[in-house]
Formats: structure tokens, sequence, C-alpha cells
């Protein structure tokens, strides 16, 4: 796990270094201090941290527009309030400010060290996530038509997705829930999505719709399958699959979700296959100490 960098912003002198004490006493790194709106930019610009404590009072401003300015520059840093104020109405717009946590003064080291390991967990288990996801989506596509088909697939191309697309004539669109939400796409042809139905029966379809319902629950093992093997590897993820949906029809648009995604594109005896998935870290889990 690599050192998470921290930025901490307070006029108090005292505050500063108290708060810097615990962090570097527990292997954090302290990479600068701020006191005021400009210093905050400055230092996070320059120094790019993980995560910045923030007090709730400063000179000409306060801890929430300093975090907007913070996001600005980095929506991915983290941002934990400490402040001896805290009430229902201050937390609300903390919350809406996208404040990752709210400590109250005065706290102890527990307390501190707690919330950031809380916080910045999510952090390390989304870049996990992002990290093992595709190779397995990849190897679950291939291992289940191999299985349930006896044929061999072979990627021809991958790359980052994050615009619509056109449809073969098939789409086939898992959603995934857990610890991060996401989704898995798998577009065909309709004669692809006909040979793989024939193969799976080892007869042609009876009808249009045997051969969707054999490509919904094919992409619905899929995704499950990968699901359980990410599961296995870090239970953390909890990740689950829901029922698909189907989208048929020529020229048919699928919208881009509001995440970047990864696509492969793949050859079989069985016609072409595009695979598409990714996941949204969305919002973290809302942490206080009171």
């Amino acid at each position: 796990m690599e050192k998470i960098r921290i930025v901490i912003v307070d006029d108090s002198a005292f505050s500063i270094a108290f708060i810097r004490n615990i962090l570097e006493s527990n292997g954090y790194e302290v990479v600068g201090e701020a006191g005021s709106l400009e210093e905050v930019k400055s230092v996070v610009k320059e120094k790019r941290p993980n995560l910045v404590t923030m007090d709730m009072t400063l000179p000409g401003t306060d801890g929430l527009e300093c975090t907007r300015a913070i996001h600005e520059i980095d929506d991915g840093i983290k941002v934990i309030v400490i402040s001896s104020m805290m009430d229902d109405e201050i937390v609300a717009n903390a919350k809406k400010n996208k404040v990752s946590a709210y400590i109250q003064k005065p706290f102890d080291a527990d307390e501190l060290i707690m919330m950031i390991t809380r916080v910045m967990a999510t952090e390390e288990l989304y870049r996990y996530l992002q990290k093992e996801y595709f190779p397995v989506f990849k190897e679950a596509l291939m291992d289940g038509l191999n299985k349930m088909t006896k044929t061999l697939l072979t990627y021809k191309d991958e790359y980052p997705c994050s615009n619509e697309q056109l449809s073969e004539g098939l789409s086939i669109i898992i959603g995934i829930i857990g610890k991060f939400a996401g989704r898995m796409l798998i577009d065909i042809s309709k004669e692809t999505a006909n040979n793989v139905a024939a193969a799976v029966f080892k007869r042609d379809p009876k009808s249009s719709d045997e051969m969707v319902a054999a490509l919904s629950e094919f992409a619905n093992i899929i995704a499950g399958n990968a699901c359980s093997i990410l599961n296995r590897k870090n239970k953390a993820l909890g990740l689950r699959v829901a029922p698909p949906s189907i989208l048929t029809g020529d020229s048919v648009l699928i919208s881009a979700p509001s995440f970047t995604t990864m696509t492969a594109v793949a050859e079989s005896s069985l016609g072409g296959f595009l695979l598409n998935v990714g996941f949204t870290k969305g919002d973290a889990e809302w942490m206080q100490n009171a």
C-alpha cells in the first residue's frame, strides 16, 4: 500500500502541531499545511495529497469553501473536517460538499486514525478493483463460452470507453451492486446470438424468445462467475449481479454510463463479441465521531 500523503488545514499552530504529531507517529506523510484559502489552493496544487484534514473556521473563508476549491483541483482528494463546531446544519452542509468524515474537537489519536483508515480503505479497495476486474471478466467470458458451447474465444483488441455504443443487434446489460456499483454489457449480432443459443441447446432455438432467454442466462452466468472470483480475491467487495436487461434491434444506441468502462473485442467460430465492463466509485460512507 502506498504511503498516504496528507495536508493539514488549520489556522491554529497548536492544532497543526497536535495533528501532525498524531499522523507522523502513525506512519502517515504530512506533505504540507495551510491556514487560508489561497494557501490551500497552492499547497494542494503543488503537493497533490491523498487526504486533507480541514478546520471549519479560517480567516476570510471556511472549511467548506476550501473543500470546494480542493475538489476543483482534484475531486479524488478526501477531506476530513476537524472542528470544535458540530451540529446538524453544519454536518448536512459538509455532506453536500463531499466531506468524507467529520471529527469534533477534542479528539484523541485513535479517533483520527480510525477515521483516516476507514476513509482511505475505500480508495485502496477501488484502486484494487480497477486493477483486477477487467482480466477477470474477460476470462469469465472466455471460460463460460468454452464450457457452454465448446467454442474458443480470441481477444483482438481492448480499450477504455466513455462514449455511447452502437449495438450489433442484441445487447445484454447486467447491473452490478456491492461496495461499488457497475455494469457488464455483452453485445453481439443476431446471427451470433442464434449461433450461441444453438450451440447451448444443441439444436436451433425454437423462437426468438428462446434465443434471447438463452443469451440472458449466458450473460448472467458470465457476470456472476466474474463477481464471485473478485469476491474471493477480496471479500470486502461484496459484488452481486442484478437481473439482465435486453436491448434488441438495428441501429440501437447504448447510452454510456457516467463512469469510464473497458471494452474488449473478441472473435469466435460462432461470431464476434463485444464485452464492456466498468465500476463507479460512488459516494463513500459518511462517518463522524459524535
